[in-house]
């Protein structure tokens, strides 16, 4: 590969990685956006959200387009190939991101606008979203800084925060059982909340495509010591 071709290539590179850490700011800025409509309970605040959605979805489309392009111009090999793939995947976990947030947020919408909620009922979500936006921030940072000790920081985040889903739903049940007249308000916090626990997810596996870019390794569907070993300097 010529220098000039090589100089081109490593632009484009670069300006694929600038994209997705775009598109997880335009994320980041959704989901907190969401909790502070929620804290002040100002629905109308959750249409932008909901409307940006679009954009995010647009963004990955474009970013593939380009990770198809320099696989098909540059063909690639070994690190380079491996981080084209590692945007490729996470830029799906971000759109993901974007629905989960935006199916809460129009829920959200819908409960505050017909009043069928009180502040108070949205403790729990709101609770679970400051706990994601600092594991989305730390996924992000380690894409942006190919840092695999993120994941295990991740892991430990996202089981903190499935247990305080599992919390929330049963005390939503609990409220169901004593005044079935909170059935239909329950069932959509229930909605709001496992979506927000999707985001915790998605965090994850961004942190997994990062130590795949770093070591070449796949470590989604393991176990937490398979990840150790993974990220251990042994060989």
């Amino acid at each position: 590969m010529s220098e000039h071709i090589s100089s081109q290539f490593n632009i484009e590179l670069e300006n694929v990685r600038t994209a997705v850490m775009q598109m997880g700011g335009m994320v980041e800025k959704q989901l907190t956006d969401t909790l502070n409509a929620l804290l002040g309970m100002q629905g109308a605040e959750l249409k932008p959200v909901i409307e940006s959605d679009s954009v995010i979805n647009g963004m990955e489309v474009k970013i593939d387009e380009e990770c198809q392009l320099i696989i098909a111009r540059r063909q690639p090999a070994a690190g380079d190939l491996r981080l084209v793939l590692t945007v490729s995947r996470v830029i799906v976990d971000l759109e993901r991101i974007g629905d989960e947030i935006k199916k809460a947020a129009l829920k959200a919408h819908e409960l505050i606008d017909h009043s069928r909620a009180v502040a108070s009922d949205f403790y729990d979500f709101n609770r679970m979203c400051g706990q994601t936006i600092p594991m989305l921030r730390r996924a992000l940072d380690a894409f942006a800084r190919i840092d695999t000790s993120a994941l295990l920081e991740l892991i430990e985040a996202d089981k903190q925060l499935d247990h305080d889903y599992r919390s929330s739903t049963r005390s939503r049940v609990t409220y169901m059982m004593e005044d079935p007249r909170t059935i239909s308000t329950s069932i959509d916090l229930m909605f709001m909340n496992k979506a927000i626990e999707r985001v915790g997810d998605h965090a994850v596996n961004i942190a997994e495509h990062v130590v795949y870019l770093a070591k070449g390794i796949d470590v989604r569907h393991t176990s937490v010591e398979v990840v150790k070993e993974a990220l251990s300097d042994k060989k």
